[in-house]
């Protein structure tokens, strides 16, 4: 009975759909993000293939295209370049992010595949390396808006090189990058200023400017150049004023990665996600049916039919959970954690080790909801937690106790969990409320042309699911 009294809310809802198709275009979004980090002639870097690994979290939570990359070579990061410069042709929004090593030589800023081994001028123009001015001219010039992200401002490992062979004429080879100008529509910010050199950050986690970045760009309601201004504040303040990013700006509207509504905010930006809005019924049971769902096809079910729906985070937060399974996930988010993690059974003694009190039990809570785990943040380790924490423990390959040990309490921290995802972690209980409020109104979602059959099927199987396991 209660399926079929949802029936006429359907029908309302697939006719809002169809109508959505002819006034509700979405904008296009893409970015292409690429950490190096094991190179083969130069002194690796740990932290990259890290940063990149959660800056590309952080853009897809907010409704991104993501082109994705580590440790790239030469080949690779052209294949990578010219995908990315097909997907951009005609974007709203275009974002290019790059961790690793970068060099500036007469001026010109190179970026460098793994493989890289620059032993003069003519090795980086010959293509050696890769041209910054002239990647982002060919893959972001049909872009409405483009923001462009390098945390490659280190020494230069190839400088003693360059000079050595530079005998017949002059060749400037500085630290960190050289100076850029940004064209019409275009944002650039550097881990630092021009010449100078940034911090990596703690092996195995994000660099200071990485990390500032996953927390500001994507606050709901910021403006990116508002977000820009407090990615500067916390780096010159957790390096002692040690590190300034830097940047050129040249946007001429407001841009939102995440707007907190669809007010004015959103009418003044050239290109956002439309705002998301409050959960209808139909779409309340259709996520409460998938939202514990294994199966990653359920989920994207989900995603397909509300893709500005409610629980869209945690929908793509647990989606990306599935999908990289142990291996990935293991490799990308624990690197340089101690072996014995993946050996040591957690127990309550071990657990009391850390010395959890209630605030940070709750910050446990919150970490796994913004992985995609789904747990009320109350401070309490129940039931419901432990579960969680066996489900976490066994997508990264611990060994399943449900409870934690000093070492995978460090390895949950090293974690990255995007802002976006941990302020939309609890939405679903405000939702409720909100609906139980307003009695329910959902507005106008986006569809594909086969919507209709793909809707109805996706909500019935996943209604009837849901009951099934209940």
């Amino acid at each position: 009975m209660r399926v079929l009294s949802l029936i006429p809310a359907l029908v309302v809802s697939l006719v809002w759909s169809a109508l959505a198709i002819e006034t509700a275009q979405a904008d296009r979004r893409v970015a292409f993000v690429v950490g190096n980090g094991a190179y083969k002639n130069v002194a690796q870097l740990p932290n990259p293939p890290v940063d990149a690994g959660a800056m590309a979290v952080t853009l897809r939570n907010v409704g991104f295209d993501v082109v994705e990359g580590t440790n790239l070579n030469r080949e690779q990061m052209t294949e990578k370049l010219l995908e990315f410069g097909r997907r951009s042709q005609g974007a709203d929004v275009a974002v290019f992010y790059y961790a690793g090593h970068g060099i500036a030589i007469s001026g010109t800023n190179y970026l460098l595949p793994i493989d890289a081994d620059i032993k003069s001028e003519m090795d980086a123009k010959l293509g050696a390396a890769i041209n910054v001015d002239v990647t982002l001219e060919q893959t972001l010039a049909d872009a409405k808006v483009k923001l462009v992200f390098l945390d490659a401002c280190r020494d230069n490992p190839f400088a003693a090189k360059i000079r050595s062979t530079a005998s017949t004429r002059s060749v400037s080879v500085q630290t960190g990058l050289a100076e850029m100008k940004s064209g019409e529509g275009t944002l650039i910010a550097f881990a630092t200023g021009p010449g100078q050199t940034a911090l990596d950050g703690e092996a195995g986690t994000n660099s200071p400017f990485t990390r500032a970045l996953i927390a500001h760009i994507t606050k709901p309601g910021v403006e990116i150049q508002q977000a820009m201004t407090q990615v500067r504040a916390q780096v010159n303040e957790e390096t002692a004023k040690g590190q300034l990013p830097w940047g050129h700006t040249n946007l001429i509207g407001a841009v939102y990665l995440n707007p907190a509504d669809g007010g004015a905010a959103a009418a003044a930006a050239p290109a956002i996600v439309a705002a998301v809005q409050p959960a209808n019924d139909i779409e309340l049971e259709f996520w409460r049916s998938v939202k514990d769902s294994n199966k990653a096809e359920e989920l994207k079910a989900y995603l397909t039919n509300y893709p500005n729906g409610q629980f869209r985070s945690l929908a793509l937060a647990r989606v990306a959970s599935l999908d990289n399974g142990p291996s990935t996930t293991t490799r990308n988010l624990t690197t340089g954690v101690d072996p014995a993690t993946f050996t040591e059974q957690g127990t309550q003694v071990t657990e009391d080790q850390i010395g959890l009190d209630k605030s940070l039990r709750r910050d446990v809570q919150r970490r796994l909801t913004g992985l995609g785990f789904d747990i009320k943040a109350s401070g309490k380790f129940d039931e419901p937690t432990r579960a969680v924490l066996k489900r976490w423990q066994a997508a990264r390959g611990y060994p399943s106790s449900g409870y934690l040990t000093k070492l995978q309490h460090k390895a949950l921290l090293a974690e990255i969990v995007p802002a976006a995802v941990t302020a939309n972690a609890n939405e679903e209980r405000p939702a409720r409320r909100a609906q139980r409020s307003s009695g329910g109104g959902g507005g106008y979602h986006r569809s594909g042309p086969d919507a209709g059959a793909a809707f109805i099927g996706g909500v019935m199987g996943g209604m009837l699911g849901g009951a099934f396991r209940r």
